[in-house]
Parts: C-alpha cells; sequence; structure tokens
C-alpha cells in the first residue's frame, strides 16, 4: 500500500501535549512512524513550530524523516486569494485558507487538523 500524504497543521503537533488531543495525536504521529501517512509540512507550520514551546520544536524536528516539505510561493499565495475571493473561506480565515492552500499546492491526499472545523473532519478515534 502506497503512504498517504498528510498535510497536518500545527494543532496536530501540539495537540501530543495537549489532554484533549494527546491520544488522537500520538496515534496519528504512530501511523506516520509506521509509513503509513507521510507527513507534508509547509512554510506557515514551519514558521508555527518555530514559535511553539521547545517540546513542539523537538517532536517536529524528530518527524523531519517522514516529512515532505513545499514552501509558500506565488503559486499558494494565489490560490489561497482565489479561495478568498471565491468566498469558499472568508477573510477572517485566511491563513487557514494558506494552510489549505499549501496542502492543495503540495498534493496531501489528506489535510488533519484539530482546530478547522469548519474546513476539515477527520474522525480522531478512528487512528486509535
Amino acid at each position: 500500500m502506497s503512504e498517504c500524504l498528510v498535510y497536518a497543521d500545527t494543532s496536530v503537533y501540539g495537540g501530543v501535549f495537549d489532554d484533549e488531543f494527546a491520544r488522537a495525536s500520538e496515534g496519528f504521529f504512530a501511523l506516520v512512524e509506521a509509513r503509513r501517512f507521510r507527513l507534508l509540512a509547509s512554510d506557515i507550520v514551519r514558521r508555527e513550530i518555530e514559535q511553539a514551546p521547545l517540546r513542539i520544536r523537538r517532536l517536529f524536528a524528530a518527524l523531519t524523516p517522514f516529512m515532505r516539505l513545499t514552501s509558500f510561493d506565488v503559486a499558494t499565495l494565489s490560490l489561497r486569494n482565489a479561495y478568498l475571493a471565491a468566498g469558499i473561506l472568508g477573510p477572517q480565515w485566511a491563513e487557514d485558507a494558506a494552510h489549505v492552500a499549501s496542502a492543495t499546492i503540495g498534493g496531501a491526499d489528506l489535510i488533519v487538523s484539530w482546530n478547522f472545523r469548519h474546513i476539515v473532519h477527520f474522525d480522531k478515534n478512528s487512528v486509535v
């Protein structure tokens, strides 16, 4: 079976250290380490991780062998702007639209977020 390329936003990494999301995040990352999923990380996620507590930065660093990196470039910015112009997401969700555009341009099969309830739905109980 081929790996599924998954764009995980910052909340999934931080979720390992959050009582509400720890079980789901740990289960998800166990699947990453088992090579069921391959992570797609954007400049946006990397920038947010740089501002996160040390334990989250260390987790992210430990998972880099399981990642493909994607840049927030002109094509990604253009797609984000198209999402906003089309009203797919409102201006208050511009950063979320940037994450979705990064995932799309990067070729993600799935987006996982514990925060994007208005965009994605992934049954966290299905990974544990």
